[in-house]
């Protein structure tokens, strides 16, 4: 039989042990507490000449257009989820002498920040994309778009065909699909306990380890390049963007639509892209006609980014 004695020492050290685990947790959240920041504040890192910002939908833009205006097809890059423009600058270094290159900064990421009524809609995406163009004056342009930023790329050409002469698929979504591994950031922001935390409190290894579960070799993420996802999911409303965002979008919401595109197309696969797995880059060569359809074998879902030169030999030879 236990003793009066026995149980109040399990009693003190259970309350001992909780309020241990009480003060670890205070002291994490201390130690990770993330305010947000200020795009004045980021801007000297993150926004330095060629960025400007240019005034759209009610939103200042973060947007780069480098290369010759005399172009007569420009390049229009998006990037995807939780990403920036920055995503592309291995392309725009090699490119930008020869070509004009536009890029931006979607409604909810980056320094552009949230969409001023909370919508994140493929259809307001569509429409951003196509004010941008407009504000710029370009009535014709290859179009490119990595993971979101695909799917939003071909959504776009198949509703304004008239704007695009080519398309380029980087691991695109658009179909309903199933993924061998999701990074932490994202699936943080879908659980509804978790994501009000990270409102304030994001631990940077948190971004870390997402950053790498992207890329088919960890090992090539650099600490700048974590400083940079991190710096910019810190932009003032862009957690709570992400989470709208999820919210919003449903996967293969136009999944039907695809088969509808008559547009000369590439798609560039990551063969180690575990978010959207290269089965769906086949559906991509299936369902539109004439595509042509490139697997990096060692790459993951952004290998514009984690190898630039390798993706844009294929790119240019696709060009010509």
């Amino acid at each position: 039989m236990v003793s009066p004695n026995m149980l109040k020492r399990v009693f003190k050290l259970t309350l001992g042990f909780l309020s241990l685990l009480f003060v670890l947790f205070l002291f994490g959240i201390i130690i990770t507490w993330a305010p947000d920041k200020t795009v004045a504040e980021l801007q000297p890192k993150w926004a330095p000449l060629p960025s400007v910002f240019v005034d759209t939908m009610g939103m200042k833009v973060h947007l780069r257009d480098e290369g010759p205006r005399t172009d007569p097809n420009p390049i229009v890059l998006i990037h995807g989820t939780a990403s920036s423009l920055h995503t592309w600058d291995g392309w725009v270094e090699e490119l930008k002498s020869t070509r004009r290159v536009v890029r931006f900064d979607l409604p909810g990421f980056g320094l552009t920040g949230p969409s001023p009524n909370g919508d994140y809609s493929m259809d307001l995406y569509v429409k951003f994309v196509i004010s941008i163009l407009d504000k710029l004056e370009i009535k014709h342009a290859v179009i490119a778009g990595n993971s979101l930023g695909g799917n939003i790329t071909w959504f776009t050409a198949l509703n304004h065909p008239k704007y695009f002469e080519k398309l380029i698929l980087v691991d695109a979504s658009g179909y309903h699909f199933q993924s061998t591994s999701v990074p932490i950031g994202f699936r943080i922001a879908r659980i509804p306990l978790l994501r009000n935390l990270v409102s304030n409190v994001l631990p940077r290894f948190i971004i870390s380890s997402s950053v790498k579960n992207t890329y088919g070799d960890p090992s090539k993420v650099t600490e700048t390049q974590i400083d940079r996802y991190y710096d910019l999911t810190l932009r003032e409303g862009n957690r709570k963007a992400l989470v709208q965002r999820f919210q919003q979008m449903t996967p293969g919401m136009h999944e039907d639509k695809i088969r509808e595109l008559h547009i000369p197309t590439l798609i560039l696969w990551g063969g180690k892209d575990r978010l959207i797995p290269p089965e769906y880059a086949e559906k991509f060569h299936e369902d539109i006609q004439g595509s042509k359809l490139v697997v990096f074998e060692n790459l993951g879902h952004i290998p514009q980014e984690e190898s630039p030169k390798e993706t844009l030999q294929v790119f240019q030879e696709f060009m010509k």
